[in-house]
């Protein structure tokens, strides 16, 4: 029976699980990494910075030849999906190993993080992309494929929700009074979870578009096509400075609350389960509960923005949530820190209009693909997905290397009491300096010409090619 042209509902729905097993890590990185390396593992500030920043940097270059790999992969699952079938387990054991603190010297330590975390991002990269690369060929239609990016972020904010809510009360509950013990075991669990959610995704998807049969392998011609691909490129600066956002102030939001916000006695309705009555909150309780309600705002976000795009066109839709994104990172200048209500109410503002923000940017980055066929007749949509999460990581390692180096210009020490100088520095690293940065963004995306007509034209052009190659290959046979 011949394979539908549209994945199922089903299909989508597993795909999303592979997001579910990535980000795990991937928001344990964004909210807890500079953390756990600075106030568990035990380095300073600007040693965690510059092996972060360094990490990433160079992490980043193996991202285009891995993508120019899995496009010359060809088994009987497909080009990308294997990759998920080989590479979850050492991913996961390799995790494990990440956060584990050694009993070693501080010099001996920074050694291990340094092995521990470059080995893990090789592994994300050679695990990721192929399963990114997987949204360009599950279904040819543009659509189609900002519903399965819907989905695909369904379970990246699911993830980020489960890290936010439990990683901190997991870790000190399993440590039980020993936070690195803790941390180790909970990236025991995290692991074999991650990969059993690969596995659903590996099992239950099937890859649909494939390159023409007439095109001949070229990585100087795949390259080329790259960097004349005028819409790519567009988004490629807007993801740079768009994550470059949202890593800023990721990277010191622990910090913020931990050494800016502090503890806070709030009382809420008894009748709620947990956190009724008046109760002290503290770091683990306050930083939980922020990163899990945001994640949970972004996932309504994401749940709504394919209606939303298809109203107003995925560009319009982006700029003017981003907008709205902007103002309410702006808005924490203000803010002081007996104001968690304020705090937690335009985060979760921010977090509903941000949220979507990289599931547009990941449905657009597969029509650039689409766009390179159509203007080239070749397709690389592994490496057009490798290059994209290429800026991805250079905005977060420029980003990490960016908050934690001004942390330490400004005499941040960990575990001690603040300057005010220092406390003023983590406020500007959660709203002002994003915030610039953000605007930034919008005004590369403006640029970005693929629209909603021109897209409708390209489909209908490369189904028409697509099928007439089909049936000159069917008469030759």
């Amino acid at each position: 029976m011949a394979t539908p042209e549209l994945p199922r509902f089903r299909e989508k729905l597993c795909y999303g699980f592979g997001d579910l097993a990535s980000v795990l890590y991937w928001q344990t990185f964004m909210v807890y990494l500079t953390y756990f390396y600075t106030d568990v593992f035990g380095i300073a500030a600007l040693a965690a910075g510059t092996m972060l920043g360094l990490s990433r940097s160079m992490d980043a270059f193996f991202d285009p030849v891995m993508g120019m790999l899995a496009d010359r992969t060809e088994t009987r699952w497909g080009k990308f999906r294997p990759f998920l079938l080989w590479f979850c387990v050492p991913f996961a054991i390799v995790g494990v190993l990440t956060f584990t603190t050694p009993g070693f010297s501080s010099s001996g330590k920074l050694i291990w993080a340094w092995i521990t975390y470059n080995a893990l991002m090789l592994l994300y990269t050679a695990i990721n992309i192929p399963y990114t690369a997987m949204l360009g060929v599950i279904s040819p239609n543009p659509n189609d494929r900002t519903t399965l990016s819907s989905i695909k972020f369904v379970g990246a904010f699911t993830a980020g929700m489960i890290v936010s809510l439990f990683l901190l009360p997991m870790s000190k509950i399993l440590g039980a009074g020993n936070d690195a013990r803790g941390w180790q075991l909970s990236f025991v669990i995290i692991g074999i979870a991650a990969v059993i959610f690969f596995l659903v995704t590996f099992f239950n998807t099937r890859e649909r578009v494939r390159p023409s049969k007439s095109q001949q392998t070229s990585v100087l011609k795949d390259l080329g096509d790259l960097i004349t691909n005028v819409p790519w490129l567009v988004l490629l600066a807007a993801t740079i400075t768009f994550i470059l956002f949202v890593a800023v102030r990721s990277s010191v939001i622990t910090h913020y609350f931990k050494y800016y916000v502090r503890s806070h006695t709030i009382t809420f309705p008894s009748f709620l389960p947990w956190i009724g009555g008046t109760q002290e909150w503290h770091l683990e309780g306050l930083v939980s509960t922020f990163h899990f309600s945001g994640q949970l705002a972004s996932l309504v976000g994401v749940i709504l923005v394919p209606f939303f795009a298809r109203w107003v066109g995925r560009k319009v839709a982006f700029v003017s949530l981003f907008l709205v994104a902007i103002v309410s990172t702006a808005a924490f200048y203000f803010l002081k820190p007996d104001q968690l209500g304020l705090i937690f109410g335009i985060n979760l503002v921010g977090s509903i209009t941000g949220g979507p923000l990289s599931a547009l940017l990941w449905a657009m980055y597969a029509d650039t693909a689409d766009y390179a066929e159509w203007k080239k007749g070749r397709r690389a949509t592994g490496l057009v997905f490798s290059a994209s999460i290429f800026s991805q990581k250079q905005g977060w390692a420029i980003g990490a290397w960016v908050a934690l180096s001004l942390m330490a210009s400004v005499g941040f020490k960990a575990n001690v009491e603040q300057t005010p100088a220092t406390l003023h520095g983590l406020v500007l690293l959660v709203s002002v300096i994003p915030a610039a940065i953000g605007v930034l963004s919008v005004i590369i995306v403006l640029l970005y010409p693929l629209n909603e007509t021109r897209m409708k034209q390209i489909e209908t052009d490369l189904k028409a090619r697509r099928a007439g190659e089909a049936a000159m290959a069917a008469s030759a046979a």
